[in-house]
């Protein structure tokens, strides 16, 4: 079935994707072509996304014994663009 860590996975992917996709196609849409129903689009989404990373990596935190400059830079990396991707190939597929 699914554990705790490969929701995290899913979840991470897909808020690692939809931030790209809201940084690099819906802004620019919306400031060049004045279009501004792609981020209405993708925010919500996005953003439900984000605060779920957090809450699951705060939940898997103690299953797998990060330190506090892992897990800083775990939670961090949900604001940098393919960030989230870094953190699964770091820390996720190694435990898998």
């Amino acid at each position: 079935m699914f554990s705790l860590l490969n929701i995290f996975r899913i979840v991470a992917f897909l808020e690692g994707l939809s931030y790209i996709l809201l940084l690099f196609i819906a802004t620019p849409v919306k400031y060049m072509l004045n279009e501004p129903q792609y981020v209405k689009l993708l925010g919500m989404p996005h953003g439900l996304l984000f605060v779920g990373y957090i809450v699951l990596a705060f939940l898997i935190k103690p299953d797998y014994n990060w330190n506090g400059k892992q897990f800083s830079f775990i939670l961090f990396a949900a604001i940098l663009p393919f960030g989230t991707f870094y953190v699964d190939k770091k820390y996720l597929k190694p435990v898998v």
